[in-house]
């Protein structure tokens, strides 16, 4: 039988996708004084070794790529271009957008890049962020995109989003009154980290995480009792 060229041929073995799956760590309470898992002190502003580099991508108007430990992320900036809604067309300001995504494998949470509610929320943080640190008013009836994709979430994934983004502004040339810089605490009773790492913002049995665990009791009591009314309002069934 020829072969089909025209289709992959797949492997003659293969494995179920959950033995390559990432595990997220157990929740272990992290110790709240001396040094931390990486090595950097407690109740210091000790920092995480940074890379950052600006125009790697051709395509957009300036662009720029940060690393903060293994936190990963890069981000685009389109325009300035002519707004496209036409109940903006006589404004005398610029529109600033920012959209926030995490790519699929950027942490064991994810795995579709469809935007959900928590890039929604993030998304709205580095606009505000930015907003006011743009001269939007040196660009009438044109809009200005902020795109920022996670490629890797080890932690402080927001600060380092904002400070990705505000070096891409720079990098298009967008003229603003400085740029803006983020970083992120995480206190745990008397004692706090600087720019901590995803095991410790997820991980540090906080008062949160406990707080969760405590709906997670709580749901299928609620559930239960919702399942409950909805029988009872439902009409009876018709007699055959």
């Amino acid at each position: 039988m020829p072969t089909d060229t025209k289709r992959v041929r797949g492997p003659e073995l293969s494995q179920s996708p959950s033995v390559f799956q990432r595990k997220p760590q157990a929740a272990e309470r992290l110790p709240l004084q001396g040094t931390r898992e990486d090595g950097r002190q407690r109740d210091q502003v000790d920092v995480r070794p940074v890379f950052v580099r600006c125009g790697l991508v051709s395509q957009a108007k300036g662009s720029a790529y940060m690393e903060a430990g293994n936190t990963k992320v890069i981000c685009c900036v389109y325009g300035p271009r002519e707004t496209e809604r036409k109940d903006e067309t006589d404004m005398k300001c610029g529109r600033l957008t920012a959209d926030m995504r995490f790519a699929p494998f950027s942490c064991p949470e994810r795995g579709s890049w469809i935007q959900g509610s928590q890039d929604k929320d993030f998304s709205l943080m580095v606009l505000e962020s930015l907003q006011p640190a743009v001269c939007l008013h040196k660009y009438p009836r044109s809009q200005i995109e902020v795109n920022v994709m996670v490629l890797e979430n080890s932690g402080s994934v927001l600060g380092h989003a904002v400070t990705c983004a505000s070096l891409a502004l720079a990098d298009a040339g967008i003229e603003m009154y400085d740029l803006v810089l983020g970083c992120s605490m995480r206190q745990d009773g008397n004692s706090f980290v600087v720019d901590p790492t995803y095991l410790e913002e997820n991980h540090g049995g906080s008062g949160v995480r406990t707080c969760i665990e405590g709906c997670y009791k709580l749901y299928p009591v609620i559930q239960q009792a919702l399942t409950k009314a909805v029988r009872q309002a439902a009409p009876p069934p018709p007699e055959s």
